[in-house]
C-alpha cells in the first residue's frame, strides 16, 4: 500500500489544522494510521516512511511523536527539509506498507 504525502488535514471537516509541529505531526500520523486500517494494514506493516519538514530543526520533536506510533516496528525512514509544503504545512509524511 502506497500512502501519498499526508499533511495535517482533519478528515471530518477536510480542513487544514494549522498548529505547531507537534499538533501537525500527531494529526498526520493519525491520518496515516486510519488510512492503513481502512486498507487492511497497520502501522506495524509500514516498511518505509519519508518525512518532509519545513524546518529540519523540528526533527527531534517529530521523532518523539513518531516513536509513539511506531513502537514495535522500525520502518526505513528518510527525513528531508523542504522549502515549501502544501497549505504552508510544517510536515508531510508518505508511507509504504504491506497489506
Amino acid at each position: 500500500m502506497f500512502i501519498s504525502g499526508q499533511i495535517s488535514i482533519n478528515p471530518e471537516t477536510n480542513e487544514f489544522i494549522d498548529g505547531d509541529i507537534e499538533i501537525q505531526t500527531e494529526q498526520v500520523l493519525r491520518n496515516i494510521k486510519a488510512i492503513l486500517e481502512a486498507g487492511s494494514s497497520s502501522l506495524e506493516e509500514v516498511v518505509k516512511v519519508t518525512i518532509y519538514l519545513q524546518d529540519i530543526k523540528d526533527f527531534a520533536l517529530v521523532n518523539k511523536i513518531y516513536s509513539k506510533y511506531f513502537l514495535n516496528s522500525l520502518p526505513a525512514r528518510v527525513c528531508v527539509e523542504v522549502s515549501k509544503l502544501p497549505k504552508d504545512a510544517k510536515i508531510e509524511i508518505e508511507a509504504t506498507a504491506i497489506i
